[in-house]
């Protein structure tokens, strides 16, 4: 498998791993607009032929390479890309609390959506 590119698909909800043209992984996000521009990763999925890669986290590192761009904060409802920012804590700018609060809300207000 050759270098796995991240796509910025956030107007479909996701991020895609991209690995010689197929699919491998994405993480489900949406974004938030109020009370500040945040990215909100909800689940990350890798299909099961291409686990045990370091696909998971490519996918990981993606919204904060978004963030970076001065796309907005990241608000970690995903509990792998949680996870691996408690490994990398200097990757990772963390959102606010009302995002946070916000991230959580969403779903439940928007149903059908993810």
């Amino acid at each position: 498998m050759g270098d796995i590119e991240i796509r910025d698909e956030r107007a479909a909800g996701r991020l895609e791993a991209v690995a010689d043209g197929e699919v491998v992984g994405r993480i489900e996000c949406f974004l938030l607009d109020t009370p500040e521009h945040a990215l909100e990763p909800v689940h990350t999925v890798v299909g099961p032929a291409h686990e045990g890669r370091g696909i998971a986290g490519s996918l990981a590192r993606g919204p904060y390479a978004v963030a970076a761009r001065g796309d907005g904060a990241v608000a970690l409802l995903c509990p792998y890309v949680a996870e691996r920012v408690e490994c990398h804590p200097d990757r990772a700018p963390a959102a606010g609390p009302e995002p946070v609060r916000a991230a959580k809300e969403w779903p439940a207000a928007s149903p059908g959506r993810l």
